[in-house]
């Protein structure tokens, strides 16, 4: 089976990747000359556990392959799949001018039967204008060739993503033709051997699958961060709360963690979106506004509490972050809370020192030189006032305690991630704060 995947970002690389590894052949394309370039001589431009291995091997195999022409491969394949970017518009709806440049290629260069597939998290009802760019370049050309439209949202973790696309809980296609449902059927059988789960649905409700999924798991974080800040208030212990409350199998104990805000490039993208889907449609989402609200709250927590226990002059205070990411296993900056804490920091006069062990050329990228970058995590607490703690990297979980406080000038720790154990801390002379507690 053949197959093209168009964009080779995030879900494009990995999906395409991961389809070669069980035995379709992949075209993966892209407009980007350099990242195609650079992908063709075997360096993948993300961080992502066990992808580069899957890609080098299909690339030497034969089975993967990197072009900047569509028109070049679609003679070959039976389905092209859309991974292109939706990023926010300035109002916060997704912006889906790279979907429909897509859809707008793909109509003005199918010969026969092929089906799009727009695997790109989009609002619903983008279906109907893909099907409707297509068929006005079908009539640009005076052609009548038949074609498909599908939706397969994807539903990966950064950090966990080829393990999710190799065995996923299910794989959700909305479709609406018989042609297009036996394709996709064809396509994930491999994948499913051992549980057999793929969903079909209409294609709007595949749309909507997508955005109430991530709205959920963010709603869950930002239920709990909510529930931590009132636990300081009242004394109670939000690890005993999320224990008790995470033992009814109705609530079950997943995403039930407080930090200082989630991040990354779907939640706060596919919350704000939902949010705007629903204005255009005549309806508030008044849950989602509160969660959107709770969270950017939460990314100023860390600071709020560095002023409290530190100085509420922070002027010239060496402040240390560990963790960059937005979230373990990835390089992704994507709406982190470092990004926000950092800020935080710049404005009230700090010197800001920074490690992650995978993010700081990210970071660089960002920022700058208006951080100091440190070798490591210990270089990075020489002589400081305090130590935010804002992605919890395993290497992070057990440091060396008796060395950090030889060497800070402040034995403070501010944990957005509640990772570690306070009496411990105590007992090595510092002072620990948490969330919630």
């Amino acid at each position: 089976m053949n197959v093209a995947v168009v964009g080779t970002g995030y879900v494009g690389l990995v999906s395409g990747a991961c389809f070669a590894e069980m035995g379709v052949h992949v075209a993966c394309v892209d407009i980007d000359e350099k990242k195609i370039q650079a992908l063709q001589a075997g360096e993948i431009p993300i961080y992502e556990p066990g992808l580069e291995e899957i890609v080098l091997r299909n690339v030497r195999e034969g089975r993967l392959s990197f072009t900047t022409s569509l028109k070049e491969v679609i003679d070959d394949v039976s389905l092209v799949f859309s991974a292109v970017g939706t990023p926010p518009d300035e109002d916060g709806s997704a912006d889906l001018k790279y979907v429909l440049n897509v859809a707008r290629e793909f109509g003005q260069n199918i010969k026969k039967y092929t089906v799009l597939v727009t695997k790109s998290t989009v609002p619903v009802g983008t279906a109907s204008k893909v099907k409707a760019a297509i068929e006005e370049e079908l009539a640009r050309r005076g052609e009548d060739i038949p074609f498909d439209v599908a939706s397969n949202p994807e539903f990966l973790k950064e950090g966990a993503a080829v393990k999710d696309f190799m065995s996923p809980d299910r794989v959700v296609v909305g479709v609406d033709s018989e042609r297009a449902r036996a394709l996709m059927m064809r396509l994930y059988r491999p994948f499913m051997l051992n549980n057999f789960r793929v969903i079909f649905t209409d294609i709007p409700s595949a749309e909507m699958i997508k955005y109430a999924a991530n709205s959920m798991l963010a709603t869950r974080i930002s239920f709990m961060n909510d529930i931590a800040n009132l636990c300081e208030i009242v004394g109670a212990d939000v690890e005993m709360v999320r224990r008790g409350i995470g033992a009814d199998t109705r609530i079950g104990r997943k995403f039930l963690y407080p930090g200082c805000g989630y991040g990354g490039s779907c939640f706060p993208k596919d919350v704000k979106a939902l949010i705007k889907t629903a204005e255009k449609n005549g309806y508030v989402m008044r849950v989602l506004k509160a969660v959107e609200e709770v969270n950017e709250y939460q990314k100023t927590v860390v600071v709020a509490k560095l002023k409290k226990y530190l100085s509420e002059d922070l002027k010239d205070k060496v402040i240390a972050v560990w963790g960059l990411a937005f979230k373990p296993e990835t390089d992704d900056m994507r709406e982190a809370t470092s990004l926000v804490t950092i800020d935080l920091l710049l404005k009230a006069g700090c010197k800001v020192r920074v490690f992650d062990p995978v993010a700081m050329d990210e970071c660089r990228r960002r920022l700058g030189d208006t951080v100091e970058y440190a070798k490591d995590m210990y270089d990075a607490v020489l002589d400081a006032d305090a130590m935010l703690m804002l992605t919890e990297w395993k290497q992070f979980r057990l440091p060396s305690w008796g060395v950090m406080k030889k060497t800070m000038r402040n034995a403070l720790v501010i944990d957005g991630r509640n990772i570690y154990d306070a009496e411990e801390l105590a007992e090595y002379g510092f002072e620990y704060h948490c969330i919630g507690k």
